[in-house]
């Protein structure tokens, strides 16, 4: 019998030092796992004093998963700690919604290295682990705009698309081998993404409100928890026979 239960488990859960991530560590360990909180921010130590104060396992990571070896300690920390491992790839970061003729390079660079590259290389890192061990769950977390084109500007766009390949194909090719990958794909929710995202070059001819649907100021932003519960189900047993979904969590903006 499948459940959501996640004792035994050792989840990794990047950019959990707030928001979605800080969420879904919480309800996971919640639940029984150990949860390996990884943020590039100081506030990862919070996050895992929240678990523990209400009776949680969790281990902080303060490291900028970007960089191909601080990937790989990641998951070679985690794989220590419990058998059965799992990776929620949530760290992300916005870009200032210029389209293609608009967008810095710089810019470009840094938000498909964190949003695609870093999945890439916890994945990497995390599949031998699992496959020694019998199998695992990973959870990438996308966006709408990993399913229309009007949702941010080019260089996050095209992240979250890549990370929906990335999802699509591994879970294709280690699925016979009992690992899932999966996608939740949130719409606007109440975090801090946009923190730190250089907006004084947006021109309003490409910027924010040229991209944004007329009906998305009728969709509500949604609360982190509420995204939590979905990561918390497919990183779970219960979600045992799904693998390669992408799940849109937008109150419906995708469905428009």
């Amino acid at each position: 019998m499948t459940t959501t239960d996640m004792t035994g488990h050792t989840i990794v859960v990047t950019g959990a030092g707030s928001g979605i991530g800080r969420a879904t560590a919480q309800l996971i360990a919640s639940r029984g796992a150990h949860v390996v909180v990884a943020d590039i921010a100081e506030s990862a130590h919070e996050t895992v004093e929240l678990v523990t104060g209400a009776g949680g396992e969790a281990t902080a990571v303060v490291a900028d998963i970007s960089d191909e070896q601080a990937a790989a300690d990641l998951i070679a920390l985690a794989a220590e700690r419990g058998d059965r491992l799992g990776l929620v790839n949530n760290a992300g970061i916005m870009d200032a919604f210029a389209g293609a003729a608009h967008v810095d390079t710089a810019q470009w660079d840094r938000i498909l290295r964190v949003n695609l590259t870093a999945p890439m290389y916890l994945i990497r890192a995390a599949i031998p682990v699992m496959l020694e061990r019998g199998g695992g769950a990973i959870v990438n977390v996308g966006s709408s705009a990993s399913l229309r084109g009007g949702a941010a500007g080019a260089a996050y766009t095209a992240s979250k698309h890549g990370l929906i390949g990335l999802t699509l194909n591994t879970a294709y090719t280690y699925g016979k081998q009992s690992i899932r990958c999966n996608a939740a794909c949130p719409g606007g929710v109440e975090t801090n993404i946009m923190s730190g995202t250089d907006m004084s070059a947006m021109n309003p001819e490409h910027g924010l409100a040229a991209i944004t649907p007329v009906h998305q100021s009728a969709i509500r932003n949604a609360k982190p928890e509420e995204l939590a519960q979905v990561i918390a189900f497919l990183a779970s047993d219960a979600a045992s026979d799904v693998n390669g979904a992408v799940i849109p969590v937008d109150a419906g903006w995708s469905a428009g």
